[in-house]
C-alpha cells in the first residue's frame, strides 16, 4: 500500500496540473508516483481475487479454474 504521504502529494500534483500546471521536475515525478500507486493497486487486487472462493447456494465451491490454478501456482513456486 502506498504511503499517505505520497498519495497527498499525488493529490497535490493532480490539483496544481488543473490549476496552474506543473514544472517538468513536477510532472516526472507525478508520472513515478503514479506508477508507484498503479502497481501497489495491482498488486493488492491480485491477492484479493487469489484469495476469494465462491461458493453457490447449495454451498459448492464454484471457484473459477482459473483462480484456482494462478493460487496454485502461486504457492507451487
Amino acid at each position: 500500500m502506498l504511503s499517505p504521504d505520497k498519495i497527498k502529494r499525488i493529490n497535490e500534483l493532480s490539483k496544481k496540473s488543473k490549476t496552474i500546471g506543473l514544472s517538468i521536475e513536477e510532472a516526472k515525478e507525478q508520472t513515478q508516483l503514479r506508477k508507484e500507486y498503479l502497481e501497489s493497486f495491482r498488486s493488492s487486487m491480485r491477492d484479493t481475487i487469489e484469495h476469494v472462493k465462491v461458493i453457490d447456494p447449495e454451498g459448492n465451491d464454484v471457484t473459477p479454474g482459473k483462480v484456482k490454478d494462478a493460487r496454485n501456482k502461486k504457492y507451487l513456486n
